[in-house]
């Protein structure tokens, strides 16, 4: 198991299933966080941002947990517009990740359908850079849970 680190990413929660979304820099990760929030919130669903360009991950008991860095908590970039302050959550565990490039894979492989982090592995999506994938990530969330059985 490896311990805590700090990536170049963002995130948001999404019912209970939080999105972890990586990418270079300019590859439209707040861009679509602020589409994420967008769609999920007119139907409904609770949403909210966790984080903006810089994320926590640590691993809790078999889990992917994501939470803000100090001090971006609340923080959300907007192009052409700079920081605004957007109400958020603490951390998330993260059901989903996105990976955002300039040419992803067409049809990627089994392998690419799940990435480890902090020793966790979680389900994964590639998506192009700079593409509207709200609906895709949403679509993907659906139904994701956590069962906990308790004996």
């Amino acid at each position: 198991m490896t311990g805590p680190e700090t990536i170049h990413a963002s995130c948001v929660v999404v019912g209970e299933a939080g999105l972890l979304i990586r990418g270079p820099s300019g590859a439209g990760k707040s861009s679509l966080v602020r589409e994420i929030l967008f769609r999920a919130g007119r139907t409904g669903r609770f949403c909210r941002l966790v984080s903006d360009d810089r994320t926590r991950l640590a691993a809790q008991h078999g889990r992917l947990v994501a939470s803000p860095v100090e001090p971006l908590s609340g923080c959300l970039e907007v192009r052409g517009v700079g920081i605004v302050r957007s109400p958020f959550e603490p951390a998330a565990v993260v059901r989903l990740v996105i990976d955002l490039s300039e040419d992803p894979e067409r049809y990627p492989g089994d392998r690419d359908g799940r990435v480890e982090l902090c020793g966790v592995m979680v389900p994964r999506l590639c998506g192009r850079a700079g593409a509207s994938s709200a609906d895709i990530a949403i679509a993907r969330l659906s139904g994701v849970c956590d069962t906990v059985v308790t004996l």
